[in-house]
């Protein structure tokens, strides 16, 4: 019998996690089976789903025209919507809309290949630890698991990318990167000067924005999408998150002053940034990292390609000495990033609770 035909009736934790994960085959696999009901593993305790009673309806987060990065309002908006939302679209950014498309492809050419060719890159067999697919988050520290497969790829040089991410991406992804790097800049420029930061110096440019990891996410259609997730709730461990959502939608941000989510609809053409937790302590807690979620498909499969702006691992980051240089007391400590980093990815997605890990 073959697989995708076994695993339709039997969903014991050992068989399913040898079709999923061992196999390569993933929840792309498993939804594929023509699967009827969604397996106990992928069931979300009631707290953890997304209920349509929890979304404020006729809210969004802001839209941003970056067309003009000389008019004082345009960066007013940035920082604006950085320390109220943590969450803002941006349109007319100057990535042109054909690498955007590209790089869409090529995740779907990636997701496309077989079980076997996606497996070659898994973390037991991949030939480096920059480069890792994988399903669901932490499979092995979650109760409940995640529908959702990744690629993930941490960027060393152009050299490293050719000798080791998938040739169905790399090019795509290289170009993505290339085209988005300005607009990182821009954006960062912006928000460190409203933290007193006069000139992004190599120092501060390594501990804001030294390292980048790109990664690609496919949900497939699921047969219970309201019992289990996509992605659950958390905030991201970046300076900056610059995310490629398709136009079918499913991404909510958390409004914790009315304890809702907002749902941030497709914009054809624009880029969804959000701030992070390395951002969050650099400013002292100004700019806000925000919870956010994915919420599973019934009908559609879905991608996202976001690019996380990171501090180098070796850095130690802790509130911005201009941000204290007015009196203001520290409410983060010091902490080596890739300590921050290695405490997120050895946990479920828990919300806000890896940013207590800086506290003071």
């Amino acid at each position: 019998m073959a697989p995708s035909m076994a695993i339709k009736n039997n969903t014991e934790p050992s068989n399913l996690s040898e079709f999923v994960m061992n196999k390569g085959h993933g929840v792309k696999g498993l939804s594929e089976t023509g699967l009827k009901s969604l397996p106990k593993q992928y069931i979300q305790p009631i707290q953890e789903r997304i209920n349509v009673k929890d979304v404020l309806q006729g809210q969004s987060i802001p839209i941003i025209d970056m067309s003009n990065w000389d008019d004082p309002k345009m960066a007013d908006s940035i920082c604006d919507a950085a320390e109220k939302w943590g969450f803002f679209q941006i349109v007319n950014h100057g990535v042109p809309i054909e690498v955007l498309e590209n790089v869409q492809e090529a995740t779907h050419r990636f997701f496309g290949l077989s079980a076997e060719e996606k497996n070659k890159y898994s973390k037991e067999r991949s030939s480096s630890n920059n480069v890792r697919y994988g399903t669901s988050f932490t499979p092995q520290a979650e109760k409940a698991l995640e529908w959702k497969d990744f690629l993930s790829l941490f960027y060393v040089s152009d050299d490293e990318a050719a000798a080791l991410w998938p040739s169905v991406f790399r090019d795509p992804a290289l170009e993505y990167m290339k085209k988005t790097e300005i607009v990182i800049k821009k954006l960062l420029e912006v928000l460190t000067k409203r933290l007193n930061v006069r000139e992004i110096d190599s120092q501060k440019e390594n501990v804001l924005m030294g390292s980048k990891r790109i990664n690609i996410n496919y949900y497939p259609i699921c047969p219970n999408p309201e019992l289990t997730v996509g992605v659950g709730r958390h905030s991201d461990v970046s300076t900056l998150t610059i995310l490629l959502q398709d136009n079918i939608g499913g991404l909510y941000v958390r409004d914790e002053k009315r304890d809702s989510w907002i749902h941030v609809p497709p914009v054809k053409g624009s880029l969804v940034i959000n701030v992070g937790d390395a951002l969050q302590i650099l400013s002292n807690g100004r700019y806000r990292s925000v919870e956010h979620r994915v919420a599973a498909n019934g009908s559609s499969n879905r991608i996202s390609v976001p690019i996380f702006v990171n501090p180098r691992p070796s850095d130690v980051i802790g509130p911005l000495s201009e941000v204290l240089a007015t009196g203001e007391k520290p409410i983060y400590k010091e902490v080596l990033y890739s300590d921050y980093v290695k405490h997120f990815f050895r946990k479920a997605h828990d919300g806000k609770g890896t940013v207590d890990f800086a506290k003071i």
